[in-house]
């Protein structure tokens, strides 16, 4: 038998045994390189390839596994693997595939230690090539394997600020700085060049960089004790993040002696006019907007969303096919933001209407327009469930420090307290409700990158909030709905005027990341347009209702009343269901139709002359809102029958006929001529909505008396009464803040 001492040297043996042979398998392992490469929207996702003995090649999809991907995503610098995908979903790639077959734990350094076929033993081709997806978060102290042609991996890049100009916002100039080992490093000028400049720039929401000065960053860069990284950079202007360049020399690392050509690396970036650090003053009505030829719609936060292009004066959406992070960031730059963090395809901002301008665009990266891009016009075989989205880097401006939200139930609601200077001081303070709606609670919401509102609040008592911050500090709020901060809205400045005071009158919101939108069929309404003459003791409930001009209070019951008629259908496009704000159980029965209203006003129909003045009117409270038809593959949620949920779910859309109550505007008064006839969904604003810009349809109508002709009808820009009743506001209350 063995004794206590031989037990102890036999367990040491084979635990030096076991360290020995991991060391071996380890170090006999093949030194290999990993990148992300082919297709792809975001620079943390791609086609995987390994390049082994100098040449680059991919990864078959067989046995591939979460597990494998993970290994892939660590070596890479990212701190997990979100998915994997097969068939050369980013794209086949070129020359040798290296790797099949592969079986890994997860626990792999490397993707070379996993088992295999071997390098370069392959039944595979390359549409059987796989990607991953990483999570965005690098690891901490990731250290970089330092070898020519891998790509730049840190853990964080920043422009350093000098003294003089750290209290600016945005910084846009600086030291170019990156995190190497947990500390912060210089990078030598000797190499550097006006493309990396423009990736970092872009990187930090601006779309150019600019020449500047060096002196001072010379002189001042003598007196620094400087700690340099041990790379340059090499990229083509085109990455979206300084990680996606490639790796130039390397440094040699000498302390003082370090970069003796040069200086550490200095950026001036250009921001675009939104986000510009000082506005001057008395442009406004100098300054003429241009006509953009691309618009954003539909995003939650700024720098975001479904992207349109101007063709023929119709707005049309852009496919997804072939649409990268490339095409994206010529989009981004275009309308004054960065790079794009991510090019979106399956309308994930919602679907667009009218035309798919663009099909297959492919950009080399440094055009000004989209439009400039080579792209198909032949949109054949592409749906609106494939317009393109895109999501900027937008640039560091501190919104969210002005203002709070305080005593809700989660972190996306509460009453709303802004950042103010009374006496000298900066104080908390609550908003006036007076005036308080949908428009200013969006801005609200935005403001801090929390979305959509999903409402506006006029009582928050039920919230207490921060019992320091009671006063009311802001009043008379009235936003278009573009703004990007509350204080760029209309109010009354420093004299505050609030009837109600604060406290439980105090202004509150919550927000949400998604919403609907609906969008009216102009078609539906154009080939549906008839007249109709009913005797009006027939109409007597939509008298009781007020659908009928004023004149009818006085007519004769035996007489008859022109009604315009027409279908309404109202298709909800957006990313959640719309429903009445209203709660059932304040949701008005109407013997008369013996239906529930849920909101107020729905629709507003109205027939105006060509200069825009109101002729005749009519208004579509809701008669029920429910789903009567969907897109294929989508149920029905919301039904009126026996007091039922009312709404209209993503995907379906609510038809009111010509031939019911209320679907029409009295024409009875109005004289032969040529008219604009108007319906404007959600008019009051509310319920949220993703974009408010197509909820108003026009048409031009022709009326000679006893006929009527509806033509060219067609989604129009439909904040502008708001906008215009705003510009007007403008010019009688010229102090902002």
């Amino acid at each position: 038998m063995l004794n206590p001492l031989s037990i102890n040297c036999l367990v040491l043996a084979l635990l030096c045994t076991w360290a020995l042979c991991n060391a071996q398998s380890d170090s006999d392992s093949p030194k290999i390189q990993l990148r992300l490469a082919g297709e792809k929207r975001k620079h943390y996702e791609g086609r995987v390839e390994v390049l082994y003995d100098g040449e680059w090649g991919t990864v078959c999809d067989d046995d591939f596994s979460i597990y494998a991907a993970q290994v892939v995503c660590r070596e890479l610098g990212f701190m997990d693997a979100v998915s994997w995908l097969p068939s050369a979903k980013y794209g086949r790639g070129e020359g040798r595939i290296w790797l099949d077959n592969l079986h890994c734990t997860g626990s792999e350094k490397s993707l070379a230690q996993c088992e295999s076929n071997g390098f370069g033993v392959s039944d595979c081709k390359h549409s059987e090539d796989v990607g991953v997806v990483c999570s965005q978060k690098r690891i901490p102290g990731f250290k970089f394997i330092r070898n020519q042609g891998l790509n730049v991996q840190v853990e964080d890049v920043r422009i350093r600020a000098t003294y003089s100009n750290r209290k600016r916002i945005p910084i846009t100039e600086g030291f170019v700085e990156v995190k190497d080992g947990g500390k912060w490093r210089q990078i030598c000028s000797e190499e550097w060049t006006q493309m990396n400049s423009r990736v970092i720039c872009g990187m930090y929401g601006f779309p150019d960089e600019k020449n500047i000065n060096i002196r001072p960053y010379k002189l001042l860069a003598k007196r620094r004790k400087k700690n340099y990284w041990g790379f340059s950079v090499n990229c083509t202007g085109n990455e979206a993040d300084l990680s996606d360049c490639k790796l130039g020399r390397e440094i040699e690392l000498r302390g003082n002696n370090t970069c003796r050509k040069g200086m550490p690396t200095v950026v001036s970036c250009m921001p675009g006019r939104g986000f510009a650090p000082s506005v001057s003053i008395g442009f406004r009505k100098a300054y003429r907007v241009e006509q953009p030829l691309v618009r954003l719609r539909g995003g939650a936060l700024i720098g975001e969303g479904r992207v349109e292009v101007l063709k023929n004066g119709e707005w049309g959406t852009v496919c997804d096919d072939k649409w990268n992070i490339r095409a994206a960031t010529v989009v981004c730059r275009e309308l004054g933001f960065g790079s794009a963090k991510e090019a979106l395809s399956g309308a994930k901002m919602g679907q667009g209407i009218g035309s798919v301008h663009m099909n297959e665009v492919e950009c080399s990266g440094f055009e000004k327009s989209l439009t400039e891009c080579h792209f198909n016009r032949d949109s054949v075989g592409c749906s609106h469930e494939e317009d393109a989205a895109v999501k900027c880097n937008v640039p560091a401006m501190g919104f969210n420090t002005r203002l709070r939200l305080s005593g809700g139930r989660n972190p996306s609601e509460g009453r709303v307290e802004v950042l103010a200077e009374r006496n000298g001081s900066l104080v908390w303070g609550t908003v006036c409700s007076d005036s308080w709606g949908t428009m200013e609670a969006m801005v609200v919401c935005r403001q801090l990158g929390l979305g959509f509102a999903n409402h506006a609040f006029q009582e928050t008592w039920y919230w207490q909030g921060d019992s320091s911050s009671q006063a009311v500090v802001m009043s008379g709020v009235r936003c278009s709905g573009t703004e990007m901060t509350l204080d760029q809205c209309l109010h009354h400045g420093k004299h505050v005027i609030c009837p109600n005071g604060g406290g439980r009158f105090a202004a509150g919101v919550s927000c949400t990341l998604t919403a609907p939108d609906l969008v009216l069929s102009a078609q539906v309404v154009e080939q549906t347009t008839y007249l109709e003459d009913r005797p009006l003791y027939a109409l007597q409930c939509a008298q009781e209702e007020r659908c009928l001009s004023t004149t009818s209070d006085n007519a004769d019951p035996t007489s008859y009343r022109r009604l315009l008629r027409f279908s309404s259908q109202i298709h909800n496009n957006g990313l959640s269901d719309f429903r009445p704000r209203a709660s059932p159980h304040s949701w008005v029965w109407h013997e008369c139709h013996r239906h529930y209203h849920s909101m107020e006003v729905f629709t507003y129909y109205d027939l105006l002359s060509l200069n825009g003045t109101k002729v005749a009117e009519g208004h579509k409270a809701s008669f029920c809102l429910e789903d009567t038809y969907c897109d294929e593959g989508i149920q029905k949620r919301y039904e009126c029958a026996n007091f039922g949920s009312q709404g209209i779910t993503v995907g379906c859309w609510d038809t009111y006929r010509h031939d019911i109550d209320c679907q029409w505007i009295d024409i009875t008064d109005v004289k032969p001529g040529d008219y604009i006839l108007q319906v404007v969904i959600n008019p009051n604003y509310e319920v949220a909505e993703s974009d408010y810009t197509n909820n108003v349809m026009k048409c031009r109508s022709r009326y000679d008396g006893h006929r009527i002709w509806t033509y060219n009808c067609h989604i129009g820009e439909t904040n502008a009464l708001r906008t215009h009743f705003l510009l007007i506001l403008s010019t009688q209350e010229p102090h902002q803040g």
